[in-house]
């Protein structure tokens, strides 16, 4: 059995091609969409975030052979996690992340935090049109809204938590878009142009978080841009090619036997 953290699009059809293998996944996910994602396509998958402790009882429970981390570039804690889960368990552990896009480096701000990011765009004033989801809406919040030369817009998924939350920390529904992605370049061009735009906020997330996008509409209209750079994180055995992880685990699998 093969234990995977698989919090994204590409995730899953890796989770779904080490099915195809003939390798029994169990794949943990945040939502219950996801979870049915993965089991329409035939692999088994568990809803709701996990720390280390319960990692580790998952990974006893299910006998796992080995540890695929496939989680957002972002999602620093849940690898963290599952590092020290696996190393508890004594299970092989491999790193699945998408690539990183750098040829656009020189032209854009790039910082190493949330709260670099925000004091950075509360700085600079103007527009400022926040790419980067809700789980860390509270930092831009504090440090932006109380700021009278910033306007802050927040694109998230439309789902009712979001929303609570904008409505707690002071965001206005005017300065909310609420839609699910991927975006378009030409649709992130209507909604910087709709809400004049003078920066926009973006995570280092690879080309299936539609980073080039976003950034490509951005210096099209000359508008500026705050990169948050990925965690610096040990990982280990880590790849970007889905077939790559195949290989390693038939190649761990094989020394078992």
């Amino acid at each position: 059995m093969i234990f995977m953290l698989a919090g994204t699009s590409d995730a899953k059809e890796l989770a779904k091609r080490v099915k195809e293998e003939g390798h029994e996944v169990l794949a943990s996910v945040v939502t219950e969409e996801a979870a049915k994602k993965l089991t329409d396509s035939g692999v088994t998958a568990r809803v709701g975030r996990l720390s280390s402790q319960d990692m580790i009882t998952v990974l006893k429970e299910i006998g796992a052979q080995a540890f695929v981390d496939a989680s957002h570039p972002f999602a620093e804690e849940a690898s963290r996690h599952a590092i020290t889960a696996a190393e508890e368990a004594g299970i092989p552990y491999i790193r699945y992340e998408r690539e990183s896009i750098t040829h656009y480096d020189e032209k854009l701000m790039k910082v190493h935090s949330y709260e670099e990011a925000a004091k950075a765009a509360a700085q600079k004033g103007g527009t400022v049109f926040l790419t980067t989801g809700s789980k860390t809406l509270q930092t831009f919040a504090e440090i932006l809204l109380p700021c009278d030369h910033v306007r802050m817009i927040c694109r998230m998924l439309p789902r009712i938590e979001n929303m609570e939350k904008c409505k707690a920390l002071g965001v206005e529904q005017q300065n909310i878009v609420a839609m699910q992605g991927p975006f378009t370049k030409e649709l992130n061009l209507a909604l910087y142009k709709q809400f004049d735009v003078d920066m926009v906020v973006t995570k280092e997330s690879g080309k299936q978080g539609s980073f080039d996008e976003k950034v490509t509409a951005a210096l099209e209209l000359g508008l500026e841009v705050i990169l948050i750079k990925r965690p610096n994180i040990s990982y280990g055995m880590k790849t970007a090619d889905a077939e790559e992880v195949v290989k390693q685990l038939e190649a761990l699998l094989e020394e078992e036997v």
